[in-house]
């Protein structure tokens, strides 16, 4: 039968071994991400990074398309076709990536970006042959038929209502903050389209769509993991070294969004806005751009953790917004910084915008502090340490440093440039691109909140925005799947790859308390959890929460120190601490 208990989880996640100041960042050297690189003669990028102390590995196929080359009049294009490329092959048929991958303890997933569009798989090290071979059908022989794509182009515009329609201020994210942004660039455009464009799609623009962009020439493939090289080598030749390379360029998007040199503001109301919130962003540079590695640590000092400028000012402080977030949105071309608020009971969205601003005003007038910028670069350090823990992360990783920066030694390269950031490169870059005349602002206001008499603004893509045309290549060839007994079937598994697992040693404290530690030096980085009995369970009758109330309060202050004062002195060695009830479960017979 299973039995359910409960418990109490306070968690210390993630600190670097040697982060023990909270002037000084950590002097923790990290490996660089060791890997080989090849390139077939047909263009497809092969990286490969071997770990054999894992018994997984990590497949992933990274094509160097996004929502920025949706078709004009089809926004969300790029994301409709993630969708298709789980259905059926010549060979395979579909939903078999599933079979393939979750009915042997793995797992498989997808997702479209503004600048690409990834596929990756995490199996068990013996079918790494049958994921080679899957991954090869679906870029050289995908079958698309009027039933799949209909079905999947309705998934999509349900995922359009249900995450950004129907959600609270899912249209501010994912619609008004990228057209608002961008006067020219197709950045502009949502990567979930809207209802209209995808109704706009028709079964011709999918199969031009990926012959143009689903190509060898326009791909990477990263294996991670416990594999033999010479073996996948061998394998890589056998299924994708055949895939034709077509002779048409590939479409690029070349236009440059041009400064902004005038503040913008726009209010809207919308339906299902509890409160109001409000959102402004600033233009950054290029990934790749030397200016990345100061606005990384800024937005780190910014917003990252309970200690930040954000949640001590904004929300712990001052009590303007009960949530006030930040995040550095960099791609291939131009980015943005946004920083948001959703106001506390009784505030007004004006209020929240002084707040911002000031916050970010802040970092122009005066450079950070020496204990801020340590802590910063300490939390940069343990993200990129965790971001390397398993195949999977360092294959992403190196990845995007490939298509968003075009060098697959940009991680370990910016990481470096962050251990050389000052606060007079904060303070440069704060003036250089947080200026009031480049902040474009959105008031994102309750319908209710709407005057009798007032007129709302309107945010739409710029008309101004370029879009390239999808220009169906000549030779497109329509495939269908291969006869009944004329496929070809995934290659078997080979043996197992055993394990190697680390060995926990428990010892008891004197006050009785268990100590179990399980020792692991591949990576500079401690994850600490104190695990006590109790949770839901242990709930009074008519008290239902209490538990969870209590793990939510371990973190907010105590005798000797309060919630700031704690949240500074675990965050100031790069650590996170977080309090949850947690119902863990065990199998018995």
């Amino acid at each position: 039968m299973r039995l359910l208990r409960s418990a109490l989880l306070l968690t210390a996640a993630c600190l670097p071994v040697a982060a023990v100041a909270q002037t000084a960042p950590a002097q923790v050297s990290v490996k660089p991400i060791a890997y080989t690189e090849r390139t077939l003669p047909n263009g497809l990028r092969v990286y490969a990074i071997r770990d054999t102390g894992t018994p997984n590995v990590s497949v992933q196929v990274w094509y160097d398309v996004g929502s920025k080359d949706d078709p004009k009049g089809k926004s969300g294009f790029a994301h409709m076709f993630e969708h298709l490329m789980f259905k059926s092959t010549r060979n395979l048929v579909s939903e078999q990536m599933d079979r393939l991958t979750e009915d042997v303890g793995g797992y498989n997933n997808a997702s479209t970006n503004d600048d690409y569009t990834n596929y990756y798989e995490v199996i068990p090290a013996n079918h790494l042959q049958r994921l080679l071979f899957a991954e090869a059908d679906r870029m050289a022989s995908l079958v698309v038929e009027p039933k799949s794509f209909g079905s999947e182009r309705d998934v999509v515009k349900e995922e359009l209502r249900q995450s950004t329609l129907a959600r609270p201020y899912g249209k501010l994210f994912s619609l008004y903050y990228p057209a608002l942004a961008y006067t020219a660039h197709p950045y502009a455009r949502g990567t979930i389209g809207s209802l209209e464009n995808l109704e706009a799609a028709g079964i011709d623009d999918v199969r031009a769509f990926h012959a143009t962009y689903y190509r060898p020439d326009n791909a990477i493939l990263v294996v991670s993991g416990n594999f033999d090289p010479a073996q996948l080598n061998g394998w890589v030749d056998q299924y994708f070294a055949k895939i034709k390379k077509p002779a048409a360029a590939i479409p690029r998007v070349t236009v440059a969004e041009p400064a902004r040199t005038k503040a913008v503001t726009r209010t809207v109301y919308e339906p299902n806005t509890p409160l109001p919130a409000v959102l402004v962003s600033y233009h950054v540079p290029a990934d790749r751009d030397a200016d990345s590695a100061a606005l990384t640590v800024l937005n780190a000092v910014l917003a990252t953790g309970e200690s930040s400028r954000l949640y001590e000012n904004v929300v712990y402080r001052d009590q303007v917004a009960q949530s006030a977030e930040a995040f550095l949105d960099t791609k291939q071309s131009t980015g943005n910084l946004v920083v948001y608020a959703i106001m506390a009971g009784g505030k007004t969205a004006e209020a929240g915008e002084a707040a911002l601003k000031r916050e970010i005003a802040r970092f122009r007038d005066a450079p950070v502090s020496a204990a801020e910028l340590a802590e910063a670069k300490n939390e940069i350090l343990t993200q990129s340490i965790q971001s390397r823990e398993t195949a999977e992360g360092k294959a992403s990783t190196l990845a995007a440093a490939v298509l968003i920066d075009g060098d697959p030694q940009a991680a370990d390269k910016q990481l470096a440039a962050i251990a050389r950031v000052t606060a007079a490169d904060i303070q440069r870059v704060a003036r250089k691109y947080l200026g009031e005349n480049q902040s474009a602002t959105i008031r994102y206001m309750p319908i209710a909140d709407k005057p009798a008499t007032g007129v709302a603004d309107t945010i739409a893509v710029a008309p101004t925005v370029q879009v390239a045309e999808l220009k169906a290549p000549a030779d497109i060839e329509i495939v269908t799947p291969a006869p009944d007994g004329q496929g070809v079937q995934p290659p078997a598994p080979s043996a197992p790859v055993s394990p190697t697992i680390p060995q926990p040693v428990e010892v008891r404290l004197a006050n009785g308390m268990r100590l179990v530690t399980v020792e692991r030096h591949d990576l500079p980085i401690v994850t600490a959890y104190l695990v006590t009995a109790g949770g839901a369970a242990t709930d009074p009758a008519n008290r239902a929460g209490v538990s969870s109330l209590a793990a939510e309060l371990l973190t907010k202050g105590t005798r000797t120190r309060s919630a700031t004062q704690i949240a500074r002195a675990i965050e100031g060695l790069a650590a996170r601490s977080a309090a949850r009830r947690a119902a863990m479960a065990r199998r018995s017979t």
